[in-house]
């Protein structure tokens, strides 16, 4: 199966506006999830999606394929899935652009499921939630799964629950994080592409609830990988902390 991933970035984040040309280490945030994300050796080809000329830009100055999208997108899926329309590739991996300690293995891991499965259509990436303040995040997509390991329902609030008695223990070890490296069969992508937007991906601003509203199927496959999304800027000053000792930033 011919696999691309698809990093799509935009200026005009409402948390952090310009968020994916603020500077980590000396180089962009973009830049290290670009040549992270690369190294995946399933991959074909990475690619940069934007509406923003300054992205476009800055991507072509490391070297990254751009391909240019409409500015109208509310979510990172649909601008994706406008982006492959041209292309030719079976499997797209979507790779959020604040991601930047996304390690290569975490690609290879999240494609894997499609070998065996042929009516699979979506997989997303999970992590066991380790501390009481990422659970309570709105910013960390947290994910309830049944016993298969697919999707029930994803949500910015702390679920699962417990009673209030248990509050010191409720987010560990059942509550788990969405990390936002998500690969879909070509058919599915294009199908989230034509769905109507669906209430609760309004509600939520999540958009594996426009799949889930419409009774399509989501694997979670959990990494053990640690992993930090930037949302704000006390977030990049953390990664910054975190990176600094990661052996894959000498590679790059």
């Amino acid at each position: 199966m011919k696999t691309i991933a698809v990093i799509p970035a935009r200026m005009g984040s409402t948390r952090f506006p310009g968020k994916p040309l603020a500077m980590l280490l000396g180089r962009t945030m973009l830049e290290h999830v670009y040549k992270r994300v690369a190294m995946s050796k399933v991959l074909h080809a990475t690619y940069i999606a934007t509406c923003d000329e300054e992205i476009q830009n800055a991507a072509q100055g490391f070297g990254a394929p751009v391909i240019m999208t409409a500015d109208t997108h509310e979510r990172a899926s649909d601008r994706v899935a406008e982006a492959v329309a041209g292309t030719d590739a079976d499997l797209i991996v979507m790779v959020q652009g604040d991601e930047p300690m996304t390690h290569p293995e975490m690609i290879d891991a999240a494609v894997a499921p499609f070998q065996s499965d042929p009516q699979l259509g979506c997989v997303n990436l999970v992590k066991t939630i380790e501390c009481k303040a990422e659970f309570l995040d709105p910013n960390t997509i947290k994910v309830v799964m049944n016993r298969k390991g697919d999707a029930i329902y994803m949500s910015r609030q702390p679920i699962p629950t417990a009673p209030p008695s248990n509050a010191q223990e409720f987010f560990h070890p059942a509550a788990h994080k969405q990390v936002c490296i998500i690969p879909f069969r070509r058919e599915t992508l294009a199908d989230f592409a034509r769905l109507p937007s669906t209430p609760l991906e309004q509600l939520e601003s999540v958009d594996m609830l426009r799949l889930l509203e419409h009774g399509y199927r989501i694997k979670m496959v959990e990494t053990q990988f640690s992993t930090q999304a930037v949302d704000t800027q006390a977030d990049l000053e953390k990664v910054a902390r975190l990176m600094m000792a990661d052996p894959l930033l000498a590679s790059y």
